[in-house]
């Protein structure tokens, strides 16, 4: 019988996540076509590690930036530049935010 305080070590390791995603990844994950994320990565808004499209390497923030893109022009019309310099006034405002949050005022 076991006592309360006996507490079960697990003795296996937890997978972790790829740090990086291929185009296909990426696509899978942000539920839109790879076609999408080329032409972002061709206006800017997305910057992977290497240079040819085969060996293009994504971060999980990335995500985040796609469907952004993908919302806006999708939903609200917005074309690739607009899409590009509204996730650039997004990261700002993040910024500025932790910048406040850090001196006290947030």
């Amino acid at each position: 019988m076991a006592r309360e305080n006996d507490v079960t070590q697990p003795t296996g390791s937890v997978p972790e996540e790829p740090a990086e995603l291929s185009l296909a990844e990426i696509s899978r994950a942000s539920a839109v076509p790879a076609e999408f994320i080329v032409e972002l990565v061709e206006e800017g808004v997305l910057a992977p590690a290497e240079h040819e499209p085969e060996h293009w390497r994504f971060t999980y923030a990335h995500i985040r930036r796609v469907r952004v893109a993908s919302h806006l022009r999708r939903d609200l019309g917005v074309n690739l530049a607009g899409a590009a310099l509204a996730l650039d006034l997004l990261d700002q405002i993040e910024a500025l935010r932790a910048r406040l949050q850090a001196l006290g005022g947030g």
